[in-house]
């Protein structure tokens, strides 16, 4: 569908900063907005400009609180469609809700399914996302969904600071295909662990498959929560003989203990993308440079910019 109306970029409470770094990079302004909350915490928005006949774009990862920003952002396309605006698409750089994403045990939802089903009633035309945590969530949606990938900004970053001798290491199987993409474009090593539990009530048991010894370990996945897994994969390849190891990860969710458990890990360094706020627990590791955060904000400008002329989003996997 083609849209003749200006870009218009609008943006929740969730991660403000990375709406106005698109807007710098695609030299628009923010689009004007009031948004409040009645004393019961009802969320309350309204557009302070005209918006009809335009191509919206609402920033907001539906990040924690997952609920609160979800809630927003369905508010909003509300408003949005009914001012009339052209196009409404959702700009959702982290998918909240994707862990639950197939029934693979008794009496459970399928929540993701049920959070596109919400996004697409309440008035998007599109969606656009990175890295989500299954790709199958992209079927979900009855409406276009534009998934990028965080790996082109990733893969920028270790070719600038390249580390030598490097082996990328997926942290289970599930990880392998994305492991496999890093190692190739970092001309590096390939390494996985099988992670068991041997009985119940039993600490995970990191089965290293491959070769460590003596390498720099580069662990590739998309999101680290509390950092648990994470952690216990740095120490399996550091009982395997590893040199240093570092990790990378698209959404930096860093709930829980997630400070604590990198703090005491064995992980040298964390790269991280900013398709999340940092919360105040993990600044204190980001002011040391134990963590550093990349901008997915060029990535995002561009995919807009194409979405809005009409052109290629694929031309930004490369």
């Amino acid at each position: 569908m083609s849209v003749m109306g200006n870009i218009k970029i609008f943006s929740g409470s969730a991660h403000k900063a990375l709406a106005e770094e698109i807007c710098r990079h695609l030299n628009v302004d923010l689009g004007r907005s009031t948004a409040a909350r009645f004393s019961d915490g009802e969320f309350n928005f309204q557009i302070d400009e005209n918006v009809r006949g335009t191509d919206v774009f609402i920033v907001q990862p539906t990040c924690p609180p997952t609920d609160k920003h979800l809630m927003e952002l369905l508010v909003m396309q509300d408003a949005f469609l009914r001012a009339s605006a052209e196009r409404i698409t959702a700009v959702i750089p982290y998918f909240g809700y994707a862990r639950s994403d197939k029934k693979d045990r008794p009496r459970v939802p399928i929540a993701a399914k049920m959070v596109s089903n919400l996004i697409t009633t309440a008035g998007a035309d599109r969606v656009l996302t990175i890295d989500l945590h299954a790709s199958q969530i992209q079927g979900f949606f009855d409406i276009p969904v534009d998934h990028l990938y965080a790996a082109p900004v990733i893969v920028d970053y270790f070719r600038e600071n390249p580390i030598d001798n490097l082996v990328v290491v997926a942290p289970d199987t599930g990880g392998a295909e994305r492991a496999r993409a890093y190692a190739k474009r970092l001309d590096a090593g390939l390494a996985l662990c099988d992670k068991r539990r041997e009985r119940a009530n039993e600490a995970d048991v990191m089965n290293v498959v491959g070769d460590v010894a003596g390498k720099n370990c580069l662990i590739v996945d998309d999101m680290c929560d509390t950092g648990g897994t994470i952690c216990k994969v740095a120490k399996a390849l550091h009982d395997a003989g590893a040199n240093e190891v570092l990790a990378c990860f698209t959404h930096a969710v860093l709930s829980g203990k997630a400070a604590e458990n990198i703090s005491t890990s064995y992980l040298k360094k964390v790269i991280v993308t900013n398709t999340i706020p940092l919360g105040e627990a993990v600044s204190s590791l980001v002011d040391s440079g134990r963590i550093e955060v990349l901008s997915v904000g060029k990535l995002l400008a561009s995919a807009i910019n194409s979405i809005h002329d009409e052109t290629s989003v694929s031309s930004l996997f490369i």
